[in-house]
């Protein structure tokens, strides 16, 4: 004869062994104790063995019953455990948030978010991948990652790009390179010069994409460095100069090894965006994340 145990049946055989009665086992599984008399007598008949000892107090199991309960106990915490998974979906308080950054100094911006983040949500998958290493908005549109940082917003069915702050790519040299004496610099101050860069693409760079590139202007040399604090060593040492976020630099200002200064007289603005799916923006988690990042993004403005 064929078994067909239910995950109601599991429950119950847990509930009697735990409960040590069917009155109290019937009010834990909110049942009335006939219907659980009629349960277990129906799964007893399917099995053709007895799984309670019935003249025993507080009820127990039989040999085969033990078999069932360990069964029970195997099954029915992972079957919980994907309910409460799927709850979390549903009402938002759990998912996945993968995301791809284009912008190489926004990791040590996007780290502080992301801690305030995992405590706020501690039951999002977080993961962070290198956008400049794949093509990222076509992963977003696929739904192979869910959010990209990124500065260049583009037309995409289905895709939203939400504003998150403005900042000013600043100059950076230090303090005895001749370029320290002017108030702004233009491309032409790049011709003779050693340019320390992120090693990523050209068009990635705003001192090419906005400034060098569009004015036909090449540098002396390109040095690449992979962390910001490199690059600003080797800026001190006098070793080239550098273009980085404003907010990147924040600390330069206090430093007498350094200056900043505009990118050409009136300066330059860039736009950072969290591009996301349209659908995920109703996301209670991917708002909170948004919302993070705009303001650490302004308190590292103002810092």
């Amino acid at each position: 004869m064929k078994m067909h145990i239910e995950f109601r049946h599991l429950r119950t055989v847990r509930a009697i062994h735990e409960a040590g009665g069917l009155a109290r086992a019937a009010e834990q599984l909110n049942i009335t104790q006939s219907a659980l008399s009629h349960q277990i007598k129906g799964l007893e008949e399917q099995a053709g063995v007895e799984l309670f000892v019935r003249r025993s107090k507080p009820m127990k199991l039989s040999a085969a019953g033990m078999r069932l309960l360990r069964l029970a106990n195997q099954i029915l915490p992972e079957v919980e455990a994907l309910e409460a998974e799927f709850n979390g979906l549903r009402d938002g308080s759990s998912g996945r948030l993968h995301i791809a950054i284009e912008c190489h100094a926004c990791f040590e911006w996007l780290f502080p978010v992301l801690e305030k983040f995992r405590k706020l949500w501690p039951d999002v998958d977080v993961d962070i991948r290198p956008g400049l290493a794949f093509d990222a908005m076509p992963a977003l549109q696929k739904e192979e990652v869910d959010l990209v940082v990124s500065s260049d917003p583009e037309n995409l069915p289905g895709i939203e790009f939400s504003h998150l702050f403005d900042y000013a790519p600043v100059f950076v040299a230090a303090s005895q390179h001749p370029l320290a004496q002017k108030s702004f610099v233009e491309a032409e101050d790049f011709r003779g010069e050693t340019l320390i860069t992120y090693p990523v693409e050209r068009s990635r760079l705003d001192v090419f994409s906005q400034l060098l590139t569009p004015a036909k202007v090449e540098p002396a040399a390109v040095r690449q460095a992979e962390l910001t604090a490199v690059i600003l060593l080797l800026v001190a040492s006098n070793r080239g100069v550098s273009v980085l976020p404003d907010w990147v630099v924040r600390e330069v200002k206090y430093s007498s090894d350094y200056v900043t200064r505009p990118i050409t007289e009136q300066g330059l603005t860039r736009q950072l965006f969290a591009a996301t799916r349209s659908e995920d923006l109703e996301k209670p988690f991917m708002r909170d994340l948004i919302r993070l990042a705009g303001e650490e993004a302004r308190a590292l403005q103002s810092a």
